[in-house]
């Protein structure tokens, strides 16, 4: 497992996403890694936007590859007030943008994207991991 922890900024995401590929093998497919660059971006973003706002803090990112075919782990972790993304209902995407309610959209396309998208609230941190096959 890879671990990089950085001050959950938006400078930092391309630190992120660049730890992020170095992880994955040379031959994901391009569309694989379009999914999990918005997933990572998404969840990311969400942490260094709300997470310890208006302070800043940390964020963990544990990183594993294995099996066969591959499948990528990628487990964010945060000290920051406790928020189960995936508590909240799935927005309507039948409704009009203006109809629709703010917020969630970003949560929504992260579990159209991955295999699985968990969370967990464990030693008073924020845990979510995604995970995705690396095949077509």
């Amino acid at each position: 497992m890879a671990t990089q922890t950085v001050p959950a900024t938006d400078a930092n995401i391309e630190a992120v996403n660049n730890f992020i590929h170095g992880q994955l093998p040379e031959t994901c497919p391009p569309g694989l890694l379009n999914q999990i660059d918005l997933a990572v971006e998404e969840i990311y973003v969400n942490i260094a936007h709300y997470a310890y706002a208006p302070a800043t803090g940390n964020v963990t990112i544990d990183c594993t590859v294995e099996g066969e075919p591959p499948v990528i782990t990628i487990t964010f972790t945060d000290s920051g007030r406790q928020f189960d993304p995936l508590a909240k209902k799935d927005p309507d995407i039948t409704l009009s943008a203006e109809e629709r309610d703010i917020g969630g959209l970003g949560i929504f396309l992260t579990k159209k994207c991955m295999d699985s998208v968990s969370y967990r609230w464990e030693n008073n941190q924020n845990k979510l991991t995604i995970s995705k096959k690396l095949a077509k």
